[in-house]
């Protein structure tokens, strides 16, 4: 068991503090105080634009939305929290939940030693081993040769046209790339969550994002986006590709602002767009 003495917030991620500590937390911070820093200033803190600080509003718990959007970021660990609660002058937060915290961290790392070396077939989504026999349109009936993909492909309906231009553009040229398009390649009658992590987590290289205003409503997308990010945090792999292909109205999502963006909006860098999207997908 871990001691009090031996706990690293740096290695920590967020994600690590339970129910608990995110409630009495966001009993801190959500409440409007003209004295301390409420959570507008840890969001602003956690570089939140002011429109996403606006969207937060509209919560009727705030603090628990920003928490959960920041937790995706790379450097979303408890040791930052603490500096930002600290930065704003809300020592008596930490004060008061730090036993929380650190009992919350303990926890995560006892479950961290009691992991085995060899991960078994079923995970946090369930026994899948079943879904996995012929998922695909060219999978093999029996399971032995699962058909693999360069990328998948993160999309809503509003947006098919556009993700029916990148097949034209990256399927049908001397890129020769093989996407998955949920619609085209998934056989129907398979659980859709699922299979797409299934896809997302054991089949694919990569992930193209297309994001749009609609892409921003989609709770399929909202899904995939966030699962694919919880296997490379940090983006160490350079697994998620978020692509702008028409101009937003909405704000940018910001648990993808820190990943490079292959925008198809801009005229002087159209002409590299396909190219460079290609390369990405084509790494190893």
């Amino acid at each position: 068991m871990a001691s009090k003495s031996s706990i690293d917030h740096e290695v920590i991620p967020v994600t690590a503090l339970n129910c608990n500590f995110r409630r009495k937390l966001g009993l801190y911070l959500n409440p409007q105080n003209t004295v301390a820093a409420d959570w507008r200033t840890v969001a602003e803190m956690m570089d939140f634009t002011y429109l996403e600080i606006k969207n937060f509003e509209k919560r009727d718990y705030p603090f628990e939305k920003v928490l959960t959007e920041w937790e995706t970021r790379p450097e979303a660990t408890v040791a930052n929290l603490l500096s930002i609660l600290e930065k704003a002058e809300r020592k008596d937060v930490i004060s008061d939940l730090k036993e929380i915290i650190d009992d919350d961290c303990r926890k995560y790392l006892e479950r961290q030693l009691r992991k085995p070396v060899q991960v078994p077939v079923v995970d946090s989504c369930g026994p899948r081993t079943q879904e996995r026999e012929g998922i695909t349109l060219f999978d093999d009936p029996q399971g032995l040769t699962p058909e693999t993909f360069d990328a998948f492909i993160c999309y809503c309906q509003n947006d098919f046209q556009f993700v029916h231009e990148m097949i034209k553009q990256l399927e049908q040229t001397e890129y020769n790339l093989k996407l998955c398009v949920f619609d085209r390649d998934v056989l129907p009658g398979t659980c859709v969550w699922t299979i797409a992590s299934e896809l997302i987590e054991k089949r694919c290289k990569r992930m193209v994002v297309v994001i749009s205003d609609d892409y921003l409503d989609s709770d399929a997308c909202d899904f995939q986006t966030k699962f694919a990010l919880s296997l490379c945090p940090g983006a160490r792999s350079k697994r998620l590709i978020p692509v702008v292909y028409k101009t937003m109205k909405r704000p940018f999502p910001s648990i993808l602002r820190f990943l490079t963006i292959c925008d198809y909006t801009r005229p002087c860098t159209q002409a590299w767009f396909w190219t460079r999207l290609a390369k990405a997908l084509a790494l190893p």
